[in-house]
Order: C-alpha cells, then structure tokens, then sequence
C-alpha cells in the first residue's frame, strides 16, 4: 500500500499481467481514511489501513461517516460504517475504477498548468506600469496568469512575464524594461538554482511545456479548473491566460467539452477518481480526465450541452463583473444548501441574491439531465431528481437523500468503467474517437468523417489513430533529470497499452547515451509507484 501526497489511501496495483502470475491475494479489511490518531488536539494526520489475506472472496470496507469531539476528554468519537464486497486498488467498494485505462482519444488535451520559477515574474496590477515602462506592445510577453483561488475566490487580476520562446538577447531587444525587471528581481535567484538548464535559461519564467502550448495556440479560448478546490468549475478563459501549477487547463474551445466536464457525471467521476489534499477534492487529469469516456451524442443533443455550457459559463461571470466580492466557492457552498433543502443564513441570502443562485441550480439540473441523455441513461433521471433537491426521495423507493446519491453513483460509475472498457477495445482495433481530430490525429484530417454509432452523428471523428510509441514527429529529451521523470511518466499515463523502453525511446531524440539510462529511470518510475512492469512492457 502507498500513500500518496495527493490522496489517503490508494493501493498500487500491479499490472493485470503481472497479477495472473500472483496467488491469489486481496484485501480482506480496509479503511481508506481515518485520523492517526483519535485525540482532538493531536496531528492532523490520516492514515490508510490495510489487511490482505489470501484467496479470492469480498473484504470488510469500514469508513469513516463522522468525527465528534466528546467534550471534556480531548478525545474524538469516530462514528464508521461498513460495506462488504470485492474491495478495489483505490480502496473502494463497487465500480472498479481503478481498472479504468486511458483513451487515446483524450489524449493530449488536459494538462498541469506552468510553475513559475521565480515569483520576480508574476506582475500584480500595482506593479504593471512599473515593468513595462517604456516598452511597448508588451501584450506578447505579458500575459494573464491564474492559479486556483483566480478561479474559486477573487481574482488578482495578475499577469506573468512570459518571454518564450525567445532568446535572452531577443527580450532584452524588444522589451528591455521587462527583461531588466527579470534581471533585478529573478536572475540572482535562477543563478543559484542546482538544476543547470533552469540557470542557463534564467529570463524564461517556467520550463517550456511545448505540448501545452501547442494545444491551446490555435483556440480562440480553452477550458480551466481548478486542482485543488471544494467545488471542481469548469470555466472557459482566453487562449493567452497561462495557468499555474494549482490548474489543469483543458485544451478545448468546445461547449460541448465544457457542459459534459461540469455535469454531475464528471464531476462524481472526478470525485471517485482524484485524490485529495487536506480535505479538497484534487482534480488529477490523469487518472480522471485522461480515462473519461465521453458520450457518442446526436447533433441535437450537442447543441442544447453546448447552449446550456455558453449560458452556465456566461451567468456565473455575469454575476461575479456584477458583485466583485461574489466568489464561485460562496455560490456553490449557498447551490449544495439548496439541493439538500438547508436553511440559508443571512450571508447565504445575499449570495443567493447577488448569484442568482436559483437560476444556477436549474442551469445545472439541465445540463445534466442532457448530458444523462447523450449517454443514453435516462431512466436514471429519478434519482437525479432527488440528487439535486427536485424530488423528494420516497419518489424513487430511496430512504433519503444521501442514499438516493449512493445509488446514483453506483449506477453512473459502473457504467463509465463499462464504457471505459468499450471504448479501449475499440481503440485496441485502431478506432479512436478523437476529441479534438484535427489536432490529435493531424494526418488523417483530409479523410475525416463524422462519427456514427448505431446511426447517430458523435461529437468527434472516429479515425484509425497512430499507434502509442509509434515513430511520428519526436520530442526533445529533457536535459534535466526531473523533466526526464515527468515526461517518460507523461507519455506511460497517455498510452493506452503498455510501452517497452525501446517504444519510449522511439518518441524522443537527444544527444548522449540517455537511452541506456532509460530502464534505470523505469525503474524508478516503478519503486515510486509511478508505473507498473508487465510482461507487454510499462503502464501508468
């Protein structure tokens, strides 16, 4: 068992091919969060705990339903409730989501935002005029840049000083107040960074992530969330915002790509898939977004996801121009009250005032109710109904609220794993169901047709795809050590089928003996769970 940074309580499993070849071993006994200890005023610590036992059968799952403080003792009561069943790698009882694999019609579309490598680059509004100076057309170079809270809170209305990809005497031609400003405020802290390449490119503010940048060049816009955050909001952005490390960017322009991520499917899905970092929900593209199976929609029911996406997009930014003090975190905190049919206190009416709360909800209940139906799963609806607070739960032989959202998402995530497996057998046989075809799948666009399932139009072109590790354009090997992790771990969690060292080799090219170091860097990969090695090669 490991435990991750970015979650508690997440098994390793091995490859599927690796596993056949175990005795049989599962999880007997299991709690995937409990704190380590149970005193009020101890560390705020959590744990996973694990029993594996031999030979196949169900496993105890206890979880933890709600922690009380006792009073006088400093203890914390710890009320638990247990589940039996087959007990799954992410800890869970039910789908097994962890058994879902990425598709490669998601690939390359969802990606980590950009670090900063130097605050000296990050520009607040009162220090705007100040760097540009008298330099001019600076819109180029300095560029809107969000991090999570831009997104959930207030925004800073900040801005980044971006000089890729030009040389250092390229910047400091054009823009030599903003390159001075780097020089005075960066420069004397990249000189003493330990990794090489970031001291020789000290004027360039982050590495260069050519894959982001390349899938978002062409849009007029593309889609924002942030990682970490309460509540996931899918929000559209311009194509010059750079987003911090704290965002995934979603390189989509596409409403229709928007209204599905911010529907109750997604969002239960990123919930089960993600991890978390205190007690936030963390959005991890590539557990959740890269393995999403989008629905084979109709051209109609494109266009009403799309229309209500463009309306939920455009009435939370109307609203939040309209009252600044207006944050999507207040919003949806005073929308959950609603659902759930919870008093609102008097800071909750003005939000519901100001945000127009009510009008939310039923731009949210829409668009799931289209989105439920471009899957073809209607006859979920009921439980829907009560999920978002229309029905009362007897309505659909549930015995609350809460009990009608576990069958909603027992119901939801069995089928995604489902369709997860569909659509990589499909993707086995060559069929790819490209999000965005004319950008993942370049060389098949003059002989591109739109998809048909059982007669119905899709949302994308379904083309044979170039086959994971084949020998099309490559890629620059990373100089740095970490850069060689990040991008060998990239390209195994984007493959939809294992890779062998010499399939990872084929998609790079460097100078040096750094394909002789790659099966000690796989190695790696696999001690930090990063990896697995099967007999067919390495799998995220």
């Amino acid at each position: 068992i490991e435990q991750h940074l970015s979650g508690v309580g997440r098994a390793v499993p091995a490859a599927a091919d690796e596993r056949r070849a175990w005795p049989a071993l599962r999880l007997a006994f299991a709690i995937p969060d409990h704190p380590w200890v149970d005193s009020a005023d101890g560390a705020a610590v959590r744990v996973a705990m694990t029993v594996g036992a031999a030979g196949d059968g169900a496993g105890r799952l206890v979880t933890v339903e709600e922690e009380l403080d006792t009073g006088g003792d400093d203890a914390v009561a710890v009320r638990h409730a247990e589940r039996s069943g087959t007990t799954h790698a992410d800890l869970t009882v039910g789908a097994d989501v962890a058994s879902a694999r990425p598709l490669g019609a998601n690939r390359g579309i969802a990606f980590t935002g950009m670090y900063p490598l130097g605050q000296g680059f990050v520009l607040l509004p009162d220090e705007l005029s100040q760097a540009v100076g008298t330099d001019i057309n600076t819109s180029a170079v300095v560029k809107p840049f969000v991090i999570s809270r831009d997104l959930t809170q207030q925004s800073r209305r900040a801005r980044v000083i971006d000089f890729y990809p030009r040389s250092a005497e390229e910047a400091r031609s054009e823009f030599s107040c903003l390159f001075q400003w780097v020089i005075d405020r960066v420069k004397p802290e990249r000189d003493q960074n330990p990794v090489e390449e970031r001291r020789r490119n000290w004027w360039l503010f982050t590495r260069p992530i050519p894959d982001l940048r390349s899938a978002i060049a062409p849009l007029a816009r593309y889609i924002a969330v942030p990682r970490t955050a309460k509540w996931f909001s899918f929000q559209f952005v311009l194509p010059d915002t750079v987003p911090d490390t704290s965002v995934v960017a979603v390189a989509s322009d596409d409403a229709f790509v928007l209204g599905v991520l911010s529907s109750q499917l997604h969002l239960r899905w990123a919930l089960r898939t993600g991890g978390t970092l205190e007690d936030r929900p963390r959005y991890q593209h590539n557990q959740t977004f890269n393995p999403f199976p989008f629905p084979a929609a109709t051209p109609d029911q494109q266009s009403r996801i799309r229309e209500l996406a463009e309306q939920l997009d455009a009435h939370r930014k109307r609203q939040q121009a309209a009252h600044p003090a207006l944050t999507l975190t207040g919003m949806y905190n005073v929308l959950e009250k609603l659902k759930a049919g919870e008093p609102l206190t008097a800071k909750d009416k003005t939000i519901h005032e100001q945000g127009l709360v009510a009008v939310l909800k039923s731009l949210h209940y829409e668009l799931d109710r289209a989105v439920l139906g471009a899957y073809g799963w209607g006859e979920l609806a009921p439980l829907l109904e009560i999920a978002n607070g229309n029905a009362r739960p007897e309505s659909a032989g549930q015995g609350s609220r809460d009990a009608a959202i576990r069958a909603l998402d027992a119901a939801l995530l069995d089928r995604l794993v489902a369709l997860n497996a569909e659509r990589a057998a499909e993707e086995a046989r060559g069929l790819v169901r490209w999000l965005r075809p004319e950008f993942q799948n370049p060389q098949a666009a003059p002989r591109q047709e739109a998809m048909a399932v059982e007669g119905e139009t899709a949302a994308a072109a379904l083309t044979p795809g170039p086959s994971p590790g084949g020998r099309g354009e490559k890629l620059p090997w990373p100089a740095a050590l970490p850069e060689q992790v990040a991008a060998v771990a990239r390209l195994l969690a984007e493959s939809p089928v294992p890779l062998d060292a010499d399939a990872i080799a084929a998609r790079y090219t460097g100078r040096g003996p750094w394909k002789k170091r790659l099966p000690q860097l796989l190695d790696t990969l696999v001690a930090l769970g990063r990896a697995r090695h099967g007999p067919n090669g390495y799998t995220a």
